[in-house]
């Protein structure tokens, strides 16, 4: 016999429902949703005095493991600051710069927006970054930024003199959050299709193509400010994936 009310669902039904949904190719992200679901039902089923049991509590959740970060690709990269046309004046001036400092030193959203007049060290050609927790890092900064730097000191400096903020507004304040995902979105919509087009998909990118050029594990941990080599290694994943990508591609593979 099946089963035919509501508390004579036991743990091993949830757990078996589960496991026929993983045999039919259902991702992991997806069952988890489901048995969240069922196990909602079940609660409410309680409060109701239907049953006196969650028998999907205690279900074992199948494992979705890590998505691998989105970046960039470098021929899009290439697009945005060779052939897209920025604005005239403070704000396609101020965004350029914003875009190139991402991608080029791999900052954090929060990092950008909380830079000073003082964080940059023109003879050094450095930028002193304050990450999570306070922890401050030295990033090197090529001589185009800084090249766009003076420009842009230029314009900044009209608007608001007193203000020790890098990066502000048309109205001379500090950059918000909003601003600035929604200025790197529409700037990524010109180049690529890809679903993720926020600031920290260029601090992946950022790290993505340093790898792939052969930078040290090691040294891009340090420029990114990660606590913990693990955090970094994600980053080898990446790589992994592309070079499977280009070995797809060989005629000689193509063939077999």
């Amino acid at each position: 016999m099946g089963i035919e009310s509501i508390d004579q669902v036991k743990r091993s039904a949830v757990s078996s429902f589960i496991a026929s949904l993983s045999e039919l190719g259902i991702q992991p992200r997806t069952l988890n949703r489901k048995l969240s679901s069922i196990q909602s039902f079940f609660e409410w089923a309680i409060r109701n005095e239907y049953i006196k049991q969650n028998p999907a509590r205690g279900v074992k959740r199948p494992k979705t493991g890590s998505a691998l970060p989105s970046v960039v690709r470098i021929e899009s990269i290439d697009q945005l600051f060779s052939e897209i046309e920025f604005p005239e004046g403070f704000v396609g001036l101020r965004d350029r710069l914003i875009l190139n400092t991402l991608y080029a030193c791999g900052l954090r959203r929060q990092e950008l927006i909380d830079l000073t007049i003082d964080s940059i060290n023109d003879s050094d050609r450095t930028i002193k970054v304050k990450g999570k927790r306070n922890k401050e890092r030295i990033v090197p900064v090529s001589v185009g930024i800084l090249e766009l730097l003076i420009q842009y000191r230029k314009y900044r400096a009209d608007l608001n003199p007193e203000s020790n903020h890098l990066f502000i507004t048309e109205r001379g304040k500090k950059l918000y959050p909003g601003l600035v995902y929604n200025m790197v979105k529409n700037y990524l919509s010109l180049v690529t299709s890809m679903e993720k087009r926020g600031p920290h998909v260029l601090r992946h990118t950022y790290a993505t193509h340093l790898l792939n050029e052969g930078a040290n594990l090691q040294a891009i941990k340090e420029l990114l400010g990660h606590e913990s080599l693990a955090s970094t290694q994600v980053y080898t994943h990446t790589s992994l994936e592309k070079l499977k990508e280009v070995y797809q591609k060989h005629p000689r593979h193509s063939k077999s």
